[in-house]
C-alpha cells in the first residue's frame, strides 16, 4: 500500500538504487577528480581557442573544413582522457568513506 504513495520518480530512482548503487568518495578522491576536471577544463579551453584562431583565419574552404575536424577530434580525445582518469579514480579499492 505505501507503494501506491510514492511518486513513479520516487519508484525509479529505488530502482536504480538497486540496480547500480551509488559509490561514496573518499575527500581524497574527490579532490582529485575535482584536479581531473579543472585540468581538463582548461587543455579543451586552451585547444578551443587556439584552433578556434587557426578557424578564423583559415584561408579557404578545405582548410576551415579540415581545422574544425581537427578541433571535433582533438575535443572528443580529450573529453574521452577525461572520462577514463575519473572512472580510474571511481574504480580505486577502497572507495568509500570509512565509517565514522
Amino acid at each position: 500500500m505505501v507503494d501506491l504513495m510514492k511518486s513513479a520518480y520516487e519508484l525509479a530512482m529505488e530502482r536504480l538504487a538497486k540496480e547500480a548503487p551509488s559509490v561514496k568518495l573518499t575527500a581524497d578522491q574527490r579532490a582529485r577528480i575535482a584536479d581531473i576536471d579543472q585540468r581538463f577544463q582548461a587543455k579543451i579551453a586552451e585547444r578551443e581557442v587556439f584552433l578556434g584562431g587557426l578557424i578564423a583565419k583559415a584561408p579557404g574552404i578545405a582548410e576551415l573544413e579540415e581545422l574544425e575536424d581537427q578541433k571535433r577530434r582533438e575535443i572528443a580525445a580529450l573529453r574521452d582522457s577525461w572520462e577514463r582518469e575519473k572512472d580510474a579514480v571511481h574504480a580505486e579499492e577502497g572507495s568509500g568513506d570509512p565509517p565514522s
